[in-house]
């Protein structure tokens, strides 16, 4: 069955968050927890559906991807891509990429630990370059991490 995108709605905010820690748990296991469950389940709630830019994946009716997407001062931004680990290596991170794309003005940014090889390689393969590199002094994980950018003009999925 093909997966439905949509716009997330305030009844979706605890499969969302379900989203997010579940990822995080199985892809990201060195970086260190910034936010307990309980709260990160507040949080999409309370702050990131009503914020806008949220796009869920769903499959048989339950959400198992979500985009987040941002624009701030000539820039556009992927916040937050995650899909369930069961999920994962069946098209739909690029499904939910090549969606975002098709609205986001260039150029396009999102961070990376740089210690995520999956999610390197990922955006690698979808035009993304990475133009910086930190030493996790700037996120809350204190995690070094890759700023990547999809520029005007460059290749991308759309």
């Amino acid at each position: 069955m093909k997966p439905i995108l949509r716009k997330a709605m305030k009844s979706d905010a605890a499969a969302v968050a379900e989203v997010l820690i579940a990822s995080r748990q199985a892809f990201i296991p060195y970086a260190p927890i910034a936010h307990g469950a309980s709260e990160v389940r507040t949080w999409v709630e309370g702050v990131l559906i009503p914020s806008g830019g949220v796009t869920v994946a769903c499959s048989s009716a339950a959400v198992v991807g979500v985009l987040v997407t941002s624009q701030a001062d000539g820039v556009s931004w992927i916040d937050q891509l995650y899909v369930l680990p069961g999920f994962v290596g069946k098209g739909l991170g690029a499904l939910l990429l090549r969606h975002g794309l098709v609205s986001l003005a260039r150029p396009v940014r999102l961070y990376s630990f740089q210690a995520n090889a999956g999610a390197r390689r990922f955006y690698e393969r979808h035009g993304f370059r990475a133009v910086a590199f930190g030493d996790g002094s700037m996120n809350e994980e204190r995690c070094p991490d890759v700023l990547y950018e999809l520029a005007a003009g460059g290749e991308d999925a759309a």
